[in-house]
């Protein structure tokens, strides 16, 4: 299987796993330990991948980092492993102690679903306080597993890696800068934008009250008009193969409490679930994003509202569906694997322009 192949596989075991591993110890050894051998080191070697390196800190001796990863002999990346349960920001103190005792480039810091890379940009021998990369397993992207393919054994390159990692640290600051001007501009941005021939008199604090959620406005638009240009592109390359039936927001509700208590949901509908998460984090907060199990079919939903379905999911006994509302019907496509999701991101995304028109760019 490929690499990409086996990453996605990992997350479907994560989602089959994490409600059932409590300990930091059950989390390295059915999650990470799993993990890194998809990167291709060998975990039982410890000339490559030794448990409990010493990184004595100072007098204070005994101090050990969960493993550490090893070139030549040579420790190359720390890996700070805690809990599933566990929030890593509290915990990159810890790993900031450890990399300044040692020779090692690099530092992971993770629980087992999300993972940290650090290194020292900043100041040399001494950790970066952000990371140059963040990857959320259950909210992997396309472009993340190019990015985590590149510390495969068989890949890695520490120059290389080191060379990108600043413009990788940039590039997500520069992101959060931008998400949080389009969100809420400040003064400054206002001013400078008004100052392009926009308006030539006094920025006062009225002036830039009242253009605040004019720029605001301004930038929704434009984000809104970018995305119907990418959807009708997306449309007018790809052939439609569905076959298109009525709407009905009634469909297979069942309201009898007998028929809620047979209802299971299936490991593949939370797959499916998790599919359209990662599909529209790029858009809305995927906290608003929540599914309604019924006896014939999958919802999956908008803030909770069973009408603001975003597609339903039907699996029965050897077909499978996603069904989409277009132009006012509804179009069920036959898909062969759940992961075949993916190939309906553009569809998605037109139906969430649909019930939400309060875009949250992220």
């Amino acid at each position: 299987m490929e690499f990409e192949g086996l990453i996605k596989s990992h997350v479907q075991r994560i989602k089959t796993l994490k409600n059932d591993i409590l300990t930091e110890e059950a989390t390295k050894t059915s999650l990470i330990m799993p993990f890194f051998r998809i990167l291709g080191y060998d975990v039982f070697n410890p000339n490559e991948f030794m448990p409990e390196f010493v990184a004595d800190v100072g007098l204070k001796k005994g101090e050990k980092v969960d493993y550490a990863i090893k070139f030549d002999n040579e420790p190359v990346i720390l890996v700070e492993c805690k809990s599933i349960n566990e929030k890593l920001e509290k915990h990159d103190s810890q790993l900031y102690r450890y990399f300044g005792t040692t020779t090692a480039k690099f530092a992971i810091l993770t629980n087992g679903i999300v993972y940290r890379f650090y290194t020292d940009i900043d100041e040399l021998n001494k950790m970066d306080e952000a990371p140059f990369l963040e990857i959320n397993l259950l909210e992997l992207r396309d472009e993340q597993i190019a990015k985590l393919q590149h510390f495969t054994k068989e890949n890695f390159d520490k120059e290389a890696i080191y060379d990108s990692a600043e413009g990788l640290k940039n590039e997500a600051q520069i992101r959060q800068i931008l998400k949080d001007e389009i969100d809420n501009p400040s003064e400054e941005l206002v001013k400078f934008i008004l100052g392009k021939g926009v308006y030539n008199r006094a920025k006062t604090q009225s002036v830039i009250e009242k253009y605040t959620p004019i720029v605001k406005n301004a930038f929704d638009y434009i984000i809104k008009e970018m995305l119907s240009k990418k959807i009708e592109t997306a449309f007018a390359n790809t052939e439609s193969t569905g076959v298109s039936e009525p709407q009905s927001d009634n469909e297979g509700i069942n309201t009898t409490e007998e028929v809620e208590n047979k209802i299971v949901t299936t490991e593949e509908e939370l797959e499916s679930y998790y599919i359209v998460r990662a599909i529209l984090s790029k858009y809305i907060n995927v906290d608003r994003i929540t599914y309604s199990d019924k006896e014939s079919y999958f919802a999956i939903i908008l803030d909770d509202h069973i009408t603001k379905w975003l597609c339903r999911i039907y699996i029965k006994k050897n077909k499978k569906y996603i069904g989409i509302v277009e132009n006012g019907e509804k179009t069920k496509y036959l898909i062969e694997n759940i992961s075949d999701i993916y190939g309906y991101a553009d569809k998605l995304v037109q139906r969430l322009q649909v019930l939400d028109m309060k875009w949250v760019y992220l």
